[in-house]
């Protein structure tokens, strides 16, 4: 199983992660006519932020976009303690 993320197309039938039964991107023309930087402001900002961070990576890789995936992928540094709640 892929770790595209699955948007409730019914209650948003026009969301731009929306794919079909083969896992393509219904609307590839939204992410590929964005800049890099639209992009990442998308993800991290906008439309994609709620998304984890592996559904992000395969989104970026699926619209080649790999080389922001450290800028849009950040990680979670937990203080000291909290890792072992």
């Amino acid at each position: 199983m892929s770790d595209f993320y699955r948007p409730d197309l019914g209650a948003n039938p026009e969301d731009p992660f929306a794919r079909d039964e083969t896992d393509k991107l219904v609307r590839r023309g939204y992410w590929l006519d964005m800049s890099d930087r639209s992009v990442l402001l998308a993800m991290t900002q906008g439309i994609g932020a709620h998304l984890h961070n592996d559904q992000k990576r395969a989104h970026l890789q699926d619209i080649g976009r790999v080389h922001l995936i450290d800028d849009v992928c950040v990680q979670e540094i937990l203080p000291p303690g909290e890792a072992e709640q």
